[in-house]
Formats: C-alpha cells, structure tokens, sequence
C-alpha cells in the first residue's frame, strides 16, 4: 500500500512531488529545507535551518509510523564548505547513535536563502 505524506505546502503540488511516500515497509523523505511551516518564515542561521529541516522529517516519518530511529540512509546538502563543521555537530545530535549510512554535497539550492536540504530514507523496525 502506497501512502503520500504532504505538509500542506502549496510548493508540493506545483512541483508535483510528495513530502514522503511510504511504500510497505519503506519511507522516503523527499529533500527538506530549513523552512518553517509554522511561522512560514526561513530562518538566517544555518542551525535553525537544521532543526527546522529534522522537525519536518520526523513529523513526516511519524505520518508514516517511523521515526529518525529507522533512519537507514541520509543524503546532507551544504551551500558552503564553511558549514560542515557546524552541521556536522547538529546532525550528530540527531543522528549519532543511529548512525545512517551517509552523505554529504556542496551545491546551490533552489534559493540564496536556504542553506541546507536534508534528504532520508527509513526502513520501518518489525
């Protein structure tokens, strides 16, 4: 059974993708930026981008009865070298003991503004 998770972003449809689709056992997290669907406002700082963007991914895997815990692989966009060091700690935070298998790009995003894109993909626990 395929399940389509959204955040009600109006982003979601114009560009015809899902924020998740679970699909049996599997969840796959579309890439998450730093904005916050609270306040509809994307942060400055690099670590609130980050928070913002693992509040987002585990709101989406809880949708789909998972959690950060079935985290089995992790792809990590930075806009700036200058960035690793400090995204590195906060996704240790997240991640440190769960330990995905990982990876990480420097790259432009779709706007000046954004400063990271997370992207996971969970294996639900039996």
């Amino acid at each position: 059974m395929r399940k389509l998770i959204s955040t009600g972003s109006p982003m979601e449809k114009q560009a015809g993708y899902s924020r998740a689709v679970a699909q049996g056992d599997w969840v796959f997290v579309s890439g998450t930026t730093g904005f916050n669907y609270e306040t509809m406002v994307m942060p400055q700082s690099l670590a609130e981008q980050i928070h913002n963007c693992f509040k987002t991914i585990s709101d989406s895997l809880k949708q789909a009865d998972a959690s950060l815990a079935d985290v089995v692989r992790v792809n990590y966009v930075v806009t700036d070298k200058k960035y690793v060091d400090e995204a590195f700690n906060i996704f240790g935070e997240y991640f440190g003991d769960i330990r995905p298998a990982a990876m990480m790009v420097i790259a432009d995003l779709v706007t000046d503004n954004m400063k990271v894109e997370i992207e996971v993909t969970a294996l639900k626990s039996a």
